[in-house]
């Protein structure tokens, strides 16, 4: 496959920082493997262990007293013989054709998205605040208010990310509670109204595998001649410590066979469902992924995967999900080394606020997340728009707060572009205006044009009240507006009448 042989959109390039040594690579690689050609993964699916067995892993039936279970172990030159049939490039497709990823395992080239399914929408509007004091001093904020999760958030969610600049793909990140919500039209609405708002790729989980055939069907509708579908899927198949859940690996082997790319995920808890130092967490995680990948493989060799690394750390005080220290980006990092040690582009994860509203905890903890996952160099990091509470929570107005915080990290990161010419150049202008006694104002523009000048921050004050909060929340109002970038009716119709269990009349 040729990178410039067809259009995408540009990632963010970066020269790759590495937390690990190569030596300390292939140790956690070795670890993994006796983990799984020694100790192996516990299955509850029979149609994975039928796969495993069928691809020459040893399977033997065991049991845990409440259920049947089949211990899995993969041999080391089974692994290698998998993991040779994975493909090193993955494109994901989009509504709008400019909007297509390219993901390339040798590149490090990063985007970013969305994610988590949240149960909580948080909506915002500024309101005056009045000093007790003084009816001068007055103070813009926003309030806040919480809504359960509904279709209506769902695509208010995704027209907002279809606005963002610096958002790159869309994971289905509002958990539909509608009534008329069940466990067999979820999916198809789930996708279609992410479509319908967005002209971003769109992912997500499969609900029931039943559904799996229409949501694909709906995929070809909505992409017509294009040749890459605008949804792909993202499949947890391993619960921590090593054992494969039945339906999840049932879906793996189901989209598999589809050939659609999909997010081979695992999310252990350091210091709960896995070791709480580094190198334990991602050696676990590691052979845990790989398991999946196999899966996948011996399923169907060629079958497109992302190496999903989702590891999160315990907070020690209450054992729940912490994002905001160092181990999270630590953990991912080192998950990121590990994707590209084996040449599989990586799915990662960033900008995470562990506090329940937008305002500096937030901030400080996204920030240093984007930073520090992206300068490792996966290909995918989903979770940085919008995610409060640990991913408890969306909230539209952080989702904008953190596209402007992205696009200052890119700025940071971005490699240098600097050839023989501009070195000449820069070196031209140095005598040229050092002889003249002048300054380098002229020569400004120029760079600007090569995007090698950074802009200031988005929504920077002009007074000496803090403006930030008031200036998202007029962007935010504005992206949700504008609904003009929709499905074309005919297609709607046409999805309407071929995919069953869509919900007409959204309010």
């Amino acid at each position: 496959m040729e990178e410039q042989k067809f259009q995408y959109k540009k990632p963010l390039h970066v020269q790759p920082v590495e937390r690990f040594t190569q030596t300390q690579v292939k140790s956690i690689h070795e670890a993994s493997m006796k983990l799984l050609s020694e100790t192996g993964i516990q299955c509850a699916g029979e149609q994975a262990a039928g796969v495993y067995q069928s691809a020459g892993c040893t399977v033997s039936e065991t049991s845990d007293g409440k259920q049947k279970l089949w211990n899995i172990r993969i041999p080391e030159k089974l692994m290698e013989k998998a993991l040779s049939t994975v493909p090193s490039e993955v494109i994901l497709g989009a509504r709008d054709p400019q909007n297509t990823l390219y993901l390339n395992a040798k590149v490090p080239a990063v985007y970013f998205g969305t994610g988590s399914e949240t149960n909580i929408y948080l909506r915002s509007r500024i309101e005056q605040f009045v000093s007790t004091d003084s009816s001068k001093n007055t103070l813009q904020y926003p309030v806040f208010e919480e809504e359960p999760g509904s279709i209506k958030a769902l695509r208010e969610s995704a027209r907002l990310i279809d606005h963002l600049e610096h958002a790159d793909f869309f994971v289905r990140n509002i958990n539909i509670q509608d009534s008329e919500i069940n466990s067999t039209n979820k999916d198809v609405n789930v996708f279609f109204n992410a479509l319908l708002n967005t002209g971003k790729h769109v992912q997500g989980g499969i609900t029931n595998p039943d559904a799996l055939s229409d949501v694909i069907s709906l995929a070809k509708i909505i992409a017509g001649e294009q040749p890459y579908l605008p949804l792909s899927f993202i499949v947890c198949p391993i619960r921590s410590p090593l054992f494969m859940v039945s339906d999840s690996s049932e879906k793996v082997i189901a989209i598999a066979k589809e050939k659609v790319p999909m997010v081979i995920s695992s999310s252990p808890q350091g210091g709960v469902t896995a070791p709480i130092q580094e190198e334990g967490i991602v050696m676990q995680i590691n052979a845990e992924i790989l398991a999946g990948i196999a899966l996948a493989q011996f399923a169907n060799p060629g079958a497109p995967v992302l190496y999903g690394s989702v590891p999160v750390r315990a907070r020690l005080d209450t054992l729940q999900d912490c994002y905001g220290t160092a181990e999270f980006i630590h953990y991912a990092m080192g998950c990121a080394q590990m994707a590209r040690f084996y040449g599989i582009p990586c799915y990662s994860s960033s900008g995470v606020g562990d506090t329940k509203r937008p305002g500096m905890q937030a901030m400080m903890e996204k920030v240093y997340s984007y930073l520090g996952t992206a300068s490792a160099g996966p290909h995918y990091i989903h979770y940085s728009f919008g995610l409060l509470d640990g991913t408890n929570i969306f909230c539209p107005l952080q989702a904008v707060l953190d596209n402007a915080s992205i696009a200052l990290v890119k700025d940071i990161l971005r490699v240098p572009s600097c050839d023989q010419q501009h070195f000449d150049a820069a070196l031209q202008e140095i005598i040229k205006t050092a002889k003249g006694s002048g300054m380098f104002t002229r020569g400004v523009r120029k760079q600007f044009r090569r995007k090698v000048v950074s802009e200031t921050y988005e929504f920077v004050s002009e007074g000496e009240e803090d403006q930030v909060f008031v200036k998202a929340q007029a962007k935010l109002d504005a992206s949700l507006d504008d609904d003009s970038n929709t499905l074309p009716d005919d297609i709607v119709k046409q999805v309407y009448k071929e995919i069953p269990g869509l919900l007409k009349n959204i309010k």
